[in-house]
C-alpha cells in the first residue's frame, strides 16, 4: 500500500503538462544546500513558485510565516529553497511547481556523501588558480542572507581566504587534497557549504619551450659594499641551448675562480632541461654598482632571450630617509587628527555631495523606526517638537521612518506591531517624552532582545536634563537600551545643527539623493512649509 506522500507524487506524474524530474542531491549532516526550481525563457511571470515537503507528510513551506520556516531550518525565496543546516529530519521528498508543471528533488542527507568530491590539474611551474565549486549556492538577492566568504584548507593547515587559490608556479608538493568551504550569515548564525578537491599535477609536455625563469627584467639586488654576493639566473632549455652572464653587453664572464667575478654552473646536465648560471662576486666594490649584468639565453630554434639586472647599496643615506619617515608620521597623524576631529561632517559631506550613498538591498521597508519613552524628568520632547523632528528627517532629508501613530496597523497587538516595524527597519530611534506611551517593561525588554538578535542599530535620545542624570537613575530596561545604543543629545530646536549632524552620522544613508546647502553654517529655522 502507497503511503500518502509516494501516492501524491504518483498522481502529481499523471496530471498534463507536469515534468516529473527528480535530480538526487546528497548533502552532508550540517551543511547548507539549496534547491533551485527549473524553469524557461518563456514563463508566465504572473504564476507563484509553490515549494512542497513530502518528509514525513505533505507540507506547503511557501504558505509559511519566516518564523516557522526559520524554525523548520528552510528558506523559501521565490525559485529557491534553502536547507539551512540539513538534519534527519530534511532527509525526503521535495517539488516545486509552477501552474500545471512541477519539478521534483530527492533529498538525502547522510554523512557519507561523496557528490561535493571535485578532480582538478595544474600542469608543473605554471600558474594554476583552483576554484571553489559553485553548485547549489543561494542566489545573490536572497534577503537576509550575506556571503561571508570562502575558507581553503589542505589537511589541517589553514590556507590564504580567496575566492581562487592562485599558484605562481605549481610544484609537486602543492597536489592534494584541498577543502574550500563557503560560509553564509543569515540571522547571525554562520551556515557552511564544504566542497573537496583532488588537486593532481599535469606532467609537463617533453619539449619546454626555452625560457629564463629567474631572474626578472630589470630587477634591483641590494648589496652590501665589501660583502660576497650570489645572483642565480634559472632557466628551461632544451639540448643544444647555453645560458651565460653577460656584463654591460659585451664582455662574457668567465668561470675562472680566481677572478673577483666569476660565474659558476650548478647544473651541467643539460637533459633534464634545467640549467642554473650564478655571477659571484668576491667582494662588492662601488664599481660593480656601475655595471649591467646580463643573462643571455642563446637557443637554435629562436631568437636569443635575456635579462638584465644591475646592484645597488642596501644602506644609502639614511638623512633622507629620516626625513621621509618623520615626513610620512607627520602627515599620518595629522590626518586621522583631522578625521577624528571632523569625522561627522566629512561622513555627511560625502553622503550628500558626491553621492556616496550605500546601496540598499537588505529587503527592509523603512530607514527608521521612531518611537517614544516615558522620560523621569521635565525636559522630554514636546509633540510639536518631535513632529518638527519627523517632518524634517521625512521630508528634508528623504528618510522613511515608521511612525507608531501613522504606520502601525490597527487591531494589532501593540508588542507584536512594535517588533514588525523593528523586523522591516534598520535602525531604532527612541525619543524622549513627558507622556507615558505606555511601554511596558515586558515590551522594554522584548526590543531590547530584538535589537540583539537582528543586530538592528540603536539610536537613543536624551535631553539635556536626563544627559546630567546618573546611570542608576534611568529604569533599567531604558538603562540597558542607552547602553546599547548611540547616544544623541536634544538641545531644542533653535540650536539644532549640531545635534541633527549626529543623528543624521549614526543613521544609514538615505537612499534619495539630496542637494543640502553645504555653505549653510547653521539650521536655526526650519522653512515656512516645515513648521507644525
Amino acid at each position: 500500500m502507497l503511503k500518502a506522500p509516494l501516492l501524491a507524487l504518483f498522481l502529481l506524474m499523471l496530471q498534463p503538462g507536469t515534468c516529473y524530474v527528480r535530480p538526487k542531491i546528497c548533502v552532508k549532516v550540517g551543511e547548507m544546500v539549496t534547491l533551485h526550481c527549473p524553469h524557461t525563457a518563456n514563463y508566465n511571470s504572473d504564476l507563484k513558485v509553490v515549494w512542497t515537503s513530502y518528509s514525513p507528510q505533505e507540507v506547503d513551506l511557501t504558505s509559511m510565516a519566516r518564523a516557522e520556516q526559520r524554525h523548520k531550518g528552510v528558506l523559501v525565496h521565490g525559485w529557491s529553497l534553502i536547507i539551512l543546516s540539513a538534519s534527519a529530519e530534511h532527509h525526503g521528498n521535495y517539488s516545486c511547481s509552477l501552474g500545471n508543471a512541477s519539478s521534483h528533488f530527492l533529498v538525502t542527507v547522510s554523512r557519507l556523501c561523496n557528490t561535493s568530491i571535485y578532480n582538478d590539474s595544474c600542469k608543473l611551474t605554471h600558474c594554476c588558480k583552483l576554484n571553489c565549486p559553485e553548485v547549489n549556492m543561494p542566489a545573490i538577492n536572497t534577503p537576509n542572507i550575506t556571503n561571508n566568504g570562502i575558507m581553503w584548507r589542505k589537511g589541517n593547515r589553514s590556507l590564504p581566504n580567496y575566492d581562487k587559490l592562485t599558484f605562481s608556479a605549481f610544484e609537486e608538493k602543492d597536489a592534494g587534497v584541498y577543502t574550500c568551504t563557503r560560509s553564509y550569515l543569515h540571522h547571525g548564525q554562520i551556515y557552511n557549504m564544504t566542497f573537496t578537491l583532488t588537486v593532481d599535477v599535469q606532467p609537463q609536455p617533453e619539449n619546454k619551450p626555452a625560457a629564463i625563469v629567474f631572474p626578472r627584467e630589470n630587477e634591483v639586488f641590494l648589496v652590501d659594499l665589501g660583502s660576497n654576493m650570489e645572483i642565480e639566473c634559472k632557466a628551461v632549455i632544451n639540448e643544444l641551448d647555453d645560458l651565460c652572464w653577460i656584463i654591460n653587453g659585451n664582455s662574457a664572464v668567465d668561470e675562472n675562480t680566481s677572478l673577483p667575478v666569476f660565474v659558476k654552473r650548478k647544473n651541467t646536465n643539460k637533459s633534464d632541461k634545467n640549467a642554473l648560471l650564478s655571477l659571484v662576486f668576491k667582494k662588492v666594490s662601488e664599481g660593480d654598482l656601475t655595471q649591467n649584468y646580463t643573462c643571455k639565453l642563446e637557443t637554435i630554434n629562436q631568437y636569443s632571450t635575456s635579462v638584465t639586472i644591475r646592484l645597488q647599496n642596501v644602506r644609502p643615506s639614511c638623512v633622507p630617509l629620516a626625513v621621509n619617515t618623520v615626513g610620512i608620521a607627520v602627515v599620518m597623524t595629522v590626518t586621522v587628527l583631522l578625521y577624528v576631529k571632523f569625522k561627522i561632517d566629512i561622513t555627511l559631506f560625502f553622503r550628500d555631495t558626491l553621492g556616496c550613498h550605500r546601496g540598499v538591498s537588505d529587503g527592509k521597508s523603512y530607514d527608521a523606526f521612531v518611537m517614544c519613552y516615558k522620560s523621569n524628568t521635565d525636559a522630554g520632547l514636546k509633540a510639536d517638537d518631535r513632529r518638527w523632528l519627523e517632518i524634517v528627517l521625512e521630508e528634508e532629508f528623504g528618510y522613511r521612518l515608521c511612525l507608531h501613530d501613522r504606520d502601525i496597523q490597527l487591531g494589532k497587538a501593540v508588542a507584536n506591531a512594535v517588533l514588525e516595524c523593528i523586523e522591516e527597519s534598520r535602525t531604532v530611534v527612541l525619543v524622549p517624552t513627558s507622556l507615558d506611551p505606555g511601554l511596558g517593561s515586558g515590551l522594554l525588554s522584548a526590543v531590547h532582545e530584538a535589537l540583539v538578535e537582528r543586530q538592528t542599530r540603536l539610536i537613543f535620545i536624551k535631553s539635556e536634563a536626563t544627559k546630567e542624570m546618573t546611570s542608576g537613575s534611568l529604569p533599567e530596561d531604558l538603562q540597558l537600551l542607552s547602553e546599547a545604543g548611540d547616544c544623541v543629545t536634544w538641545r531644542g530646536r533653535s540650536s539644532s545643527s549640531s545635534f541633527l549632524k549626529r543623528l543624521r552620522f549614526y543613521l544609514p544613508a538615505s537612499p534619495k539623493e539630496l542637494k543640502i546647502r553645504l555653505l549653510q553654517t547653521s539650521r536655526t529655522e526650519l522653512p515656512k512649509t516645515s513648521q507644525v
